[in-house]
């Protein structure tokens, strides 16, 4: 008897749990239904035939910036999620800095609201932790779309910079789900600002300097170990914090990001300028050496992009009048990849960084492996296809990326989300029909 699906995929090499082997995957009603050699015992209307090609659990990258509301010049919801499902990412989390700041119940309704079926890509929202919204984290954190919290201890302005150790503390005794950090000591940072040399933005990581997130990382851990909570240590920069990380593993994750793991410094400013300016910054050969070793040697939990995009205009100011950030969501897969080709990790490595590792941090429901039962989020990569990552490539708003002529080896052929091409050999294929992202200990609807 010929059982019948929605979808099958064939003849492509399925990457999971159980290792890499060819295998045909069918897809019934946005999950997967059956792995493994189907034969002629399955149909289908619709057949992908992708032999010579990966296929990965879809790849969550749960730190971007998409600006919306409020900052729409520089990227929006659907912007930001073209760029995504471009760069084979089926999920994603994001941040909170927007105008009005996501930080109630209401600010984060309001971007479920905007972000259903307008992204291509499925979503959650960090809500900012505040001093003034302390008392309702436990309600935040059982929201529809919430990522849980997101705390700035640096690096930000107004509301959300948290730099004082009362406000950390209270936030850290009242959550329940892993909350996120941006470390960087505000303290240090603003008693170096006469560092800062006016056009050099190679001075920028002289004066965001490897104490100033070693200073907050600790505090942060500390607080941790007092409460028994999880907190997760967003983009970790710095030899010094993976030295003191692999050593307090108990309740700290760890993220790094393609640009620390790629770019190096001094070279990367003179050739880039202000348009590697990332807070914290893209450091010199022994951090990002570091990095690698930690990596390696499993002390990184998962990679994040930390796609923050600003528009040319904001880059060109004089520094240190010009933007921080940079984009990267639709280049994490590709440069990822020429990593792999390198020899650099393995490719059940990268798997565990950006599929296995996010759901098991944040506790995601129903994505993040390829296995039966589970949504059908699917990143399909052809490893030996060559290309060059070009300005005219890049789906975001901001239209540039720092990789702009670099040639890698590994591509994303291919993006679905619960059972639908979204993007396929570079079309983007629309009605967009992003949902929340579900989580085990947050919002059960």
């Amino acid at each position: 008897m010929v059982e019948t699906f929605d979808v099958i995929i064939r003849g492509a090499t399925v990457v999971n749990h159980d290792g890499e082997g060819v295998r045909d995957i069918a897809i019934r009603s946005g999950r997967i239904a059956a792995v493994g050699d189907l034969g002629s015992s399955a149909s289908a209307p619709e057949i992908i035939e992708a032999k010579g090609l990966h296929i990965l659990p879809g790849v969550i990258d749960t730190q971007v910036h998409f600006r919306e509301p409020g900052l729409e010049h520089k990227e929006d919801l659907a912007t930001g999620s073209r760029a995504a499902v471009a760069g084979g990412v089926t999920a994603v989390f994001e941040m909170p800095n927007t105008k009005p700041l996501t930080t109630s119940a209401q600010t984060l309704a309001d971007k479920v609201r905007r972000a259903r079926h307008r992204m291509f890509c499925d979503f959650a929202f960090f809500v900012g932790g505040t001093r003034d919204n302390v008392e309702d984290i436990p309600e935040f954190e059982k929201l529809e779309g919430s990522a849980g919290m997101k705390v700035f201890m640096g690096s930000s302005t107004g509301d959300l910079l948290v730099d004082d150790g009362v406000t950390l503390d209270r936030i850290i005794a009242k959550i329940s789900r892993r909350a996120s950090f941006h470390a960087e000591d505000e303290a240090r940072l603003k008693s170096r600002m006469h560092l800062r040399r006016k056009g050099d933005p190679s001075s920028h990581p002289e004066w965001r300097d490897p104490e100033a997130a070693l200073i907050a990382t600790k505090r942060l851990v500390g607080l941790a170990e007092k409460h028994g909570k999880r907190v997760h240590v967003l983009h970790v920069s710095t030899a010094e914090e993976m030295e003191f990380l692999r050593d307090h593993k108990t309740y700290a994750t760890v993220e790094v990001t393609p640009h620390h793991l790629t770019l190096e410094g001094p070279e990367c400013y003179e050739r880039l300028g202000a348009y590697v300016q990332m807070n914290p910054p893209v450091r010199d050969a022994r951090h990002r050496s570091a990095i690698w070793a930690a990596l390696q040697s499993g002390v990184v939990d998962i990679l994040g992009s930390d796609h923050a995009p600003h528009t040319r205009e904001e880059k060109d100011h004089v520094y240190p009048d010009t933007h921080s950030g940079m984009t990267g969501v639709q280049t994490l897969v590709p440069i990822m990849l020429d990593h792999v080709n390198a020899g650099r990790l393995s490719l059940q490595r990268f798997v565990d960084l950006t599929s296995h590792g996010p759901q098991r941090l944040f506790g995601i429901r129903s994505k993040g492996r390829i296995a039966v039962g589970y949504d059908a989020d699917l990143t399909v990569v052809d490893l030996h296809r060559t290309a060059t990552i070009t300005n005219k490539w890049i789906e975001s708003r901001a239209n540039w990326t720092p990789y702009d002529g670099v040639k890698v080896k590994g591509w994303p052929v291919g993006t679905i989300v619960r059972g639908r091409k979204v993007m396929w050999e570079g079309e983007i294929i629309g009605p967009a029909g992003g949902e929340p992202v579900g989580f085990l200990e947050g919002f059960a609807g």
